[in-house]
């Protein structure tokens, strides 16, 4: 995986050898009451999440307000199945005028605080509230309007790549760079809601860094954090993650969204895996010095007289691991020591006469 410079968001440092930076999504999990959305951002917080992140749009700003034909949800394995998409946006949006009090309970916590935007005019109310970010989502990575009007603030941009060809995407991160867009994030994404780990293909996550030569991370719809450790096992830089405080009292994704205690794990757990990748290594670690002295040597099992001669009766390979290496033991079979030898007593060539 290519080495990709570190991006500087907020008080953190995203890149190899950092803590991945983990987002909380509260997506339209608030169920329209900004006091839940406040406790989301507190709960997040506590948890150790690094940043939340909102969506910005209305209903008007991202379909037509049509309950049939192409405008109605007919598939009965979707999760929001027989309802139209004006009705959907307008339970999961985010309104506007809870934005700024939402980014400022997340910023007096120490977390970073952006957006996702779905059309022009969302672009220009964030950049009135001074995101330090942009993510664009898996289904507005073709729009490249979108994509130039994000990439002309000159701030970082965090990209979903679900359902990209490797050509759509190369156009995306072309229309981004073209426009000022000089520090990017991908984020390998499966959108489908909850998606399957089988389908998850993490795999592709080394191969859009090396690709695109940038930061590369997850937007993980996955129940459950083992996807994404396994993510950040193959370098993922930044972890997404939708976010509920209590799955059972629903919530427009609450069906793969983490709880607090599930949030906290994922923080936990994605930085234990950061942290093992470490580097190639062969031989003793700092820590293992003390444990050498446990490992098998040869060690006189019987009590011995000056001039016997050493055999499998009275010469073991056991723990501890002061006498000789037992590779030795087909050397030393045969000889004599020059000693009386008591048992117990580790093997050394100066016994040997």
């Amino acid at each position: 995986m290519t080495k990709a410079e570190n991006i500087q968001l907020g008080s953190y440092q995203l890149g190899a050898g950092q803590a991945p930076f983990i987002i909380a999504e509260l997506s339209g999990n608030h169920d329209q009451s900004l006091d839940k959305a406040l406790a989301m951002v507190d709960a997040a917080a506590a948890a150790g999440a690094h940043a939340i992140k909102l969506q910005t749009y209305t209903a008007d700003t991202m379909t037509l307000d049509i309950d049939s034909g192409d405008f109605f949800i007919d598939n009965p394995d979707s999760l929001w199945f027989g309802q139209s998409l004006y009705k959907l946006y307008q339970i999961a949006n985010t309104p506007w005028d809870w934005h700024a009090p939402i980014f400022e309970r997340a910023k007096a916590l120490g977390l970073v605080a952006f957006s996702t935007p779905f059309d022009l005019t969302a672009v220009d109310f964030l950049e009135t509230l001074q995101v330090p970010c942009y993510k664009i989502a898996s289904f507005e990575n073709t729009d490249h309007a979108l994509l130039a009007a994000v990439a002309r603030t000159g701030k970082p941009v965090i990209m979903s790549t679900g359902m990209a060809s490797q050509s759509e995407l190369a156009e995306a991160v072309e229309v981004l760079r073209a426009h000022g867009c000089k520090d990017l994030i991908l984020l390998k994404c499966t959108s489908n809601y909850p998606a399957e780990p089988i389908d998850a293909n993490l795999r592709t996550i080394p191969h859009l860094a090396e690709l695109f030569q940038c930061q590369a991370g997850l937007s993980d719809h996955c129940t459950g954090i083992g996807v994404a450790v396994a993510a950040v096992a193959l370098g993922a830089t930044v972890i997404e993650k939708h976010f509920v405080l209590d799955r059972c009292e629903g919530g427009v994704d609450a069906e793969f969204s983490l709880e607090p205690a599930e949030l906290k794990m994922l923080v936990d757990e994605t930085r234990r895996a950061q942290l093992a990748l470490g580097t190639v290594h062969y031989g003793v670690t700092s820590k293992e010095v003390a444990s050498r002295r446990h490992r098998r040597s040869l060690y006189i099992s019987m009590d011995l007289k000056a001039g016997d001669v050493l055999s499998t009766d009275n010469v073991r390979s056991i723990r501890p691991g002061l006498g000789l290496a037992p590779k030795y033991l087909p050397m030393v079979l045969g000889k004599t020591v020059k000693t009386d030898v008591a048992r117990g007593t580790a093997l050394s060539w100066n016994l040997l006469a």
